[in-house]
């Protein structure tokens, strides 16, 4: 909702929800009792860039050059080590 209000030219309201939600978004993960919550969290924050590469790619038609696909295979690499990492 802020990127349609900031792009897209819609109301000021737009933003102020939207600013809203993502604080909320951010907020609820800190709630959580799960004791390997980060190492989830973070593993879903390496393949959230991945994903927002394929949607800029897909949607906004913004072709990653080979840096982008270097930086989303990083990304791999480090939640592959990250959820399937041998733990005692």
């Amino acid at each position: 909702m802020v990127w349609l209000w900031l792009r897209e030219g819609r109301p000021f309201w737009y933003g102020i929800i939207g600013g809203l939600i993502l604080i909320v978004y951010g907020i609820i993960p800190t709630l959580q009792k799960f004791p390997n919550f980060g190492r989830v969290y973070s593993a879903y924050g390496g393949v959230f860039i991945i994903l927002a590469l394929l949607w800029g790619w897909g949607i906004d038609k913004k072709v990653p050059d080979n840096y982008d696909w270097i930086g989303a295979s990083v990304c791999l690499v480090g939640v592959s080590i990250m959820l399937w990492a041998p733990r005692h």
